[in-house]
């Protein structure tokens, strides 16, 4: 009971500290992010080697502030590429994806100059692949193309009012971003 009892005073005072913070990020805010994916969406397994690990950048604008009294709203583009090879016995074939699109996030700070946001992510997949091989002169390529969308976590800690560290969530052309960000 006494460690219940302890629990609740311990978030009591928690929540009245997260109501103190003021946003990072707010309307007319701009943010450049920079990222290096882990865990790619596009291939994974014994013979899948990453040629180009998966890249990202992202620019946002703050639109709207005051939401739920101290969320922010921002909009933005995002372009994401990832490049895979997968070999067996001298052939294969190399993947690469590009990822095109429009983001909308959903800031809320919790914690001083950490910009929490959850946010969701609209484009187009572009995906090409070509064959190589040691047998005969076999050659093919293709692409393939589609809607891409993804749900995502993330949050910018800022070590200066400009420069922050950025690290994302969620399903894009990774599923881990890390990386900085840049506000202006």
């Amino acid at each position: 009971m006494k460690k219940i009892l302890l629990l609740l005073v311990v978030l009591s005072f928690s929540l009245v500290q997260l109501k103190a913070q003021e946003p990072t990020f707010v309307k007319g805010d701009k943010a450049l992010n920079l990222g290096i994916g882990l865990g790619s969406t596009l291939y994974s397994g014994t013979y899948y080697k990453a040629s180009v690990p998966p890249v990202s950048a992202s620019l946002e604008v703050g639109v709207a502030d005051n939401i739920l009294e101290k969320g922010v709203i921002g909009v933005g583009g995002y372009l994401g590429f990832s490049s895979y090879k997968y070999e067996y016995s001298n052939s294969g074939w190399k993947t690469s994806n590009i990822i095109v699109g429009a983001r909308g996030n959903f800031h809320y700070p919790l914690v001083e100059k950490l910009d929490t946001y959850t946010g969701l992510l609209l484009g187009y997949s572009i995906l090409s692949h070509k064959y190589f091989g040691i047998y005969g002169d076999e050659d093919y390529s293709g692409s393939s193309s589609g809607l891409q969308w993804a749900w995502f976590v993330g949050g910018r800690y800022y070590f200066k009012e400009n420069f922050a560290a950025m690290l994302e969530l969620g399903y894009g052309v990774a599923y881990l971003n890390l990386g900085i960000a840049l506000k202006f």
